[in-house]
């Protein structure tokens, strides 16, 4: 198997669900395409994802695995921030309000023809308490929101500081929403013939 990410909290999900498999990150152009909103973004970038890995894998049915996940709020996409301004920006903007998280996760059989990719997107809402500046400035300086998307880890400092709800998968926050995963693996296992 191959895991087309090199996201740790990715290889430690699978890792815990007990597969074996090799990291090949996959480098593809990330840029949203006109008129395409977050959740077509994902579904279209862990396809894409998946693809670039697979076609680098020189053994016929291995199974790659892909992911791709961003943080959304009135249909905007944010990112990781550039800076701490940026990732400040993105703090008051998700303050107090409800966001989604959505992941697009992609399965192919690589060197497969007569394999269909399996392709699936969770979508998680996240609801922040109302943040003071004070605690937006005391999380940036902490250094956890630079790497990550919407500026917060929900797995760190952010979720047990920042969140005030969830209404769904809280592994698809973390980024990749493992129990559909799994599942999705096992299907494909049984219709590709393979064993992961």
């Amino acid at each position: 198997m191959i895991l087309a990410s090199q996201s740790p909290r990715r290889i430690e999900l699978m890792r815990e669900a007990g597969y074996d498999f090799r990291v090949i990150p996959a480098d593809i152009d990330e840029t949203p395409q006109v008129h395409e909103g977050p959740l077509e973004l994902v579904a279209r970038l862990s396809l894409d994802k998946a693809a670039f890995s697979a076609s680098t894998s020189a053994y016929p049915g291995e199974l790659v695995v892909a992911a791709d996940t961003i943080v959304a709020i009135d249909g905007e996409v944010l990112g990781k921030p550039e800076d701490e301004a940026d990732a400040r920006r993105m703090l008051r903007e998700l303050s107090g309000r409800t966001h989604q998280v959505a992941t697009g996760v992609a399965l192919i059989v690589a060197h497969a023809k007569r394999v269909e990719p399996v392709s699936l997107v969770e979508v998680t809402d996240v609801t922040f308490f109302d943040l003071t500046d004070d605690e937006i400035d005391g999380y940036v300086k902490g250094g956890e929101p630079m790497d990550k998307a919407g500026a917060y880890g929900i797995q760190g400092v952010g979720g047990r500081m920042l969140v005030k709800k969830i209404d769904g998968d809280f592994y698809n926050v973390v980024g990749l929403p493992i129990a559909r995963t799994v599942r999705a693996i096992a299907r494909l296992e049984t219709q590709a013939g393979i064993i992961c």
